[in-house]
């Protein structure tokens, strides 16, 4: 197999790894360790406990949460690759570039099934193995599970154990092919080390799981810890909640009941190198966070919601349809969810037309019946999960 790329050493020591439920990502990633060499994986914040402020009887609370109460560390997800390919998900990628750095937005691929149409030459050689060369580009199979995959700038190895290398000029995938690997696009870099712990980043955002059930999460101006032993910290300019995780806690210097925080579940794999094929897309879907639009248990739009209703309006602004899909979370019962969905669906299509929207918009509620995360694990709530359930979708169709 001499016409295989020679594949870089493995990386044996504390590889890279971890993904959260429901990671997205297809296709790609390898086992190089002079592609993108991984920082040892992040060590467990140290516990401290800041002065309190105090500022009166009142108890002040973070946005959608009780008095106390701290937001779970965020889960995260992986960029889904196909969006690298302007061939395949061109529309997903200026809408990402136009709203992908707002807070509690994601820009997706809306997959598909699709016959593929066969242009160009087979060579097949008996063996498994052969190549195929189309006007786009070509497709190198070695038979033992390696080989090699390229279109309109789009360069991805697979070594056949799992592990490879995806790159289009701008973004790199290596994946190691044993749990571990590493994405990265100029704007967000995520890193997965193998043992449940991992790294998330863009911008000034940053998430850190530890793989022991503590956590941190920042956005420059807010800060939240979990310190994976029922205790935590909320700080920001003008709040800070302490959960000590014996039920007692302070706001503001203010005492409060409060329940222990539940420890930050644990990162799951990278994705292993098994396909070298880009992934069809049949329209984009663009996920916003409900915390970022609406109030707890409420179907009224926040006013300060307006600048990402505003964002969103104008990149869809000539699409001529447009499907908004309303989810929650498993508390409370089905009939409950099913409505306050439908409720937010029709909200946020009364939003976007009132921002100039002429498509035809279709608002659909599914309450708890499609979750993209668990709402527990192992028994126990996962408020992280939950957080992700609680959205609303744009689907715009290619």
């Amino acid at each position: 197999m001499s016409d295989v790329t020679a594949r870089p050493v493995r990386r044996t020591a504390t590889a890279l790894a971890v993904l959260l439920t429901g990671t997205l990502l297809t296709a790609c990633g390898a086992s190089v360790e002079d592609a993108a060499p991984a920082s040892p994986a992040p060590t467990r914040p140290e516990r401290t406990t800041p002065s309190p402020t105090p500022t009166g009887p009142a108890v002040s609370t973070v946005h959608g949460y009780g008095p106390g109460e701290i937001p779970p560390v965020p889960m995260f997800l992986l960029p889904d690759l196909s969006m690298l390919d302007a061939s395949l998900a061109g529309f997903a990628i200026q809408v990402d570039d136009a709203v992908g750095d707002l807070p509690g937005v994601r820009v997706e691929t809306q997959r598909c099934e699709a016959e593929g149409t066969d242009v160009g030459e087979l060579l097949a050689y008996g063996d498994g193995s052969g190549t195929f060369t189309g006007p786009d580009g070509s497709v190198v199979n070695y038979g033992d599970g390696s080989g090699s995959y390229s279109l309109n700038g789009v360069a991805v190895t697979v070594y056949g154990d799992g592990s490879g290398t995806y790159t289009d000029g701008a973004t790199s995938v290596v994946s190691y092919g044993d749990g571990s690997g590493s994405y990265a696009d100029g704007t967000t870099a995520v890193t997965l080390y193998g043992d449940g712990s991992g790294t998330w980043s863009r911008g000034d955002r940053s998430i850190t799981n530890y793989g022991d059930g503590s956590g941190t999460a920042s956005d420059g101006d807010v800060s939240i810890t979990n310190y994976g032993d029922g205790s935590g910290l909320y700080a920001s300019a003008d709040l800070t909640i302490n959960n000590y995780g014996d039920g007692t806690g302070l706001v503001n210097g203010t005492p409060v009941e409060v329940e222990p925080l539940p420890p930050v579940p644990p990162l799951g794999s990278f994705p292993s190198m098994g396909v070298i094929a880009p992934v069809p897309s049949c329209g984009t879907r663009l996920v916003l966070d409900s915390s970022v639009l609406f109030d707890f248990d409420s179907a009224q739009v926040r006013p300060d919601a307006a600048a990402t209703l505003d964002a969103v309006a104008a990149v869809l602004a000539d699409v001529p349809a447009a499907r908004v899909e309303g989810h929650t979370d498993s508390v409370s019962d089905d009939a409950y969810n099913q409505t306050l969905s439908e409720k937010r669906a029709t909200a946020v299509v009364a939003a976007l037309a009132q921002r100039g929207m002429g498509g035809d918009l279709e608002a659909v509620g599914f309450g708890e019946s499609r979750p993209v995360a668990p709402n527990e694990l192992d028994g126990q709530d996962n408020p992280a999960g939950r957080q992700l359930n609680r959205r609303v979708e744009i689907v715009v169709p290619s």
